[in-house]
């Protein structure tokens, strides 16, 4: 008997569907009639134990307890749960072969490997265990993915990987949230302060934005325009370049900050011969942007419908399990493997039947143009989020689903439309030995934009016919007087995409380098409940579209060690996460350094700043606090 693994039942039952009927349906599993079987897990069934079952001493939170570190860890089998988890145990053990069906992730990699380990499979058949990755769960993708399974075996560094992320988390939450409670204890708080590797460099992005637009001081800042003339009469302007020679009297961002060296400058080139000293004519293209990943779409989903990370996953996931309309949507991949190429077609028609895109756009799209989303070598566990080719009945899907279906079905169209392209036109003037520069700009083809809201080419911006070394009058100067502007503050998109691009906020450059080729804090599946888990410990809060932090944030991150509190450390990991799951790492060389900094940041616990706690004094939260909020708050240490 063949048993099919599946991490949620919407997955089991796709994958019965294609199975030989007729199908007989028992309690957490579905039969087909040569006796296959499949059943399903629902999420993890086992989850990591609580420190006192390594020893009851440590039910009592005490810092001489710390650092909690297992000598053998072990699973416990998750309460809720225990039902499904009987019948699938019983399964793996009379199952002659095994098929791992978990989503296409570490996670759903771990999830169904954790369960044959820990009903005791002996090592033959774990052996044999087969992969099957499902990322579009209509029956003829179904098919296909069952007719190319591959050894699990092959996944072992995936799964190697999610258990460090889970291992790691649990020592860093749970160690830290003990060792700074216990902390603010002692200066009269009463309330868990909750530590996670994730959450809390995400939460210190959000105070130090705060407190930076809170302490900004608006200055002055001038740019000088120089308006210059031909000998045949013509007019153009360029703006001031400063040179090196200026930098004393120019901010971090380049902008010039002394008015009486603006004012010199106009001075100088008033009425003065000026030389064109370089000219260049450029025609430019820019390819349509990539697929969807996860993260691309909650960002853009927040820019143009103020959608949350949280609400965006919820509502992908119905369009996946619920309506096979779109393809697994927890990916972080934006590329699409060669053999989809030749499916485009009946995309197509499932974009154009369920009002994805106008007719009249997806008509113009070309189906002979091969983009470079097109590569197998850029695609792993999973490939970009993107239409399938269901039909769907008219009006099933709602508001919310039809705008997302509508931007993944735009995002897969363009993959068929021809680049932008534009003249570029970019000019330096040298006057009394100075630098200006002027730029202008000629739409040629709109290509893909005509799916991004652009209808018609825009009028050219207009120079003179230049060349190189023509002599020009620079007439007059003009200075422009501006004022600096403080950050803007978070809200779901910028927040989501500081978490993607995390390097810009490094501090470290040797990591800084590392990690712009990473993904960043978190991963696409836990990114959006992180965010909502920072809301619910009253730790964030919205102000409209704002994303803010509460005083307990700020006080939280006050209290804390600087190397908690940026993301320097956990998108290090990350990185390193991430060099395990493609054999580049092993997972002694992650965990060894791990611990002996986990022991250092305890140490630091007994010596933080007390004054911190004054805001976050007072009882823990209500019992109708915890009971409107899924997460309880008595055991942070289970989240990111």
């Amino acid at each position: 008997m063949k048993l099919y693994i599946a991490e949620k039942p919407s997955l089991g039952r796709a994958i019965a569907d294609v199975l030989p009927k007729p199908l007989q349906k028992g309690d957490g599993f579905i039969k087909a009639s040569n006796g296959d079987v499949v059943s399903w897990c629902i999420g993890h069934l086992l989850e990591q134990a609580e420190p006192d079952f390594y020893d009851p001493r440590f039910k009592k939170w005490q810092i001489d307890h710390l650092p909690i570190i297992p000598l053998k860890w072990q699973l416990k089998v998750k309460p809720k749960t225990k039902k499904q988890f009987t019948i699938l145990k019983k399964l793996i053990l009379q199952a002659d072969e095994l098929i791992n069906a978990g989503d296409p992730d570490r996670e759903g990699q771990l999830l169904v490997d954790e369960m044959i380990e820990f009903v005791g499979v002996n090592e033959q058949k774990k052996a044999s265990v087969q992969r099957l990755l499902i990322s579009d769960l209509n029956p003829s993708a179904v098919k296909k993915s069952l007719q190319n399974q591959k050894r699990n075996h092959d996944f072992v560094p995936l799964s190697v990987s999610a258990l460090a992320r889970s291992r790691a988390d649990w020592l860093f939450g749970m160690n830290l949230t003990r060792a700074f409670t216990l902390a603010g204890q002692r200066f009269g708080s009463h309330r868990v302060l909750s530590v996670g590797r994730v959450q809390t460099p995400i939460l210190g992005l959000v105070v130090r934005r705060d407190l930076e637009i809170e302490n900004f001081i608006a200055r002055p800042f001038y740019d000088v325009i120089a308006h210059f003339n031909t000998d045949q009469a013509e007019t153009f302007t360029a703006k001031w370049r400063p040179s090196t020679a200026c930098e004393p009297y120019q901010d971090e961002d380049g902008r010039i900050l002394s008015k009486a060296l603006a004012e010199n400058v106009i001075k100088r080139i008033a009425n003065q011969p000026a030389e064109v000293t370089q000219l260049s004519h450029k025609e430019k293209r820019h390819s349509a942007p990539l697929p969807y990943n996860l993260s691309s779409l909650q960002i853009d989903a927040a820019k143009a419908y103020g959608m949350s990370a949280q609400t965006v996953l919820d509502v992908c996931q119905s369009l996946y399990e619920k309506h096979k309309a779109i393809t697994y949507p927890r990916s972080d991949n934006r590329y699409l493997p060669t053999g989809h190429f030749s499916e485009a077609e009946q995309v197509f028609n499932a974009i154009k039947h369920n009002k994805g895109q106008s007719d009249y756009l997806i008509e113009q799209a070309d189906l002979t143009i091969r983009s470079k989303c097109w590569s197998d070598t850029k695609v792993e566990a999973h490939h970009a989020i993107i239409p399938t080719s269901k039909k769907l009945a008219a009006g099933s899907l709602d508001k919310d689903e039809l705008k997302l279906y509508q931007l993944i079905a735009r995002h897969y169209l363009i993959q068929f439309f021809p680049p932008y392209i534009f003249n570029e036109t970019k000019v330096e003037v040298e006057v009394s030995g100075g630098k200006f520069i002027t730029t202008a700009k000629q739409e040629l083809q709109l290509g893909f934009k005509a799916l991004m809201g652009k209808t018609e080419l825009q009028p050219e911006q207009l120079l003179p016919s230049l060349t190189l070394g023509q002599r020009l009058l620079c007439s007059h100067g003009e200075l422009l007087e501006k004022m600096t502007q403080p950050p803007s503050h978070f809200n779901d998109a910028s927040l989501l995409a500081a978490m993607t691009g995390i390097s810009r906020f490094v501090t470290d450059p040797d990591i800084k380098k590392i990690l712009k080729e990473t993904d960043g804090l978190g991963t696409e599946a836990t990114r959006a409940g992180i965010i909502e888990l920072l809301f619910r410990r009253d730790f964030l809060k919205r102000e409209g579209k704002k994303i803010v932090s509460t005083i307990a944030g700020r006080s939280l991150i006050a209290m804390l060690p600087d190397l908690i509190t940026r993301p320097d450390l956990t998108a290090k990991w990350e990185a390193t996460l991430a060099n395990i799951a493609r054999k580049e790492q092993n997972y002694q060389g992650f965990m060894q350094p791990l611990l002996e900094q986990l022991k250092q940041l305890i140490l630091l616990s007994s010596s933080c700043d007390a004054s911190a706690f004054k805001a976050i004094k007072g009882p823990m939260p209500s019992k109708r606090y915890k009971r409107k909020r899924k997460t309880p708050i008595k055991k942070p240490y289970k989240k990111d």
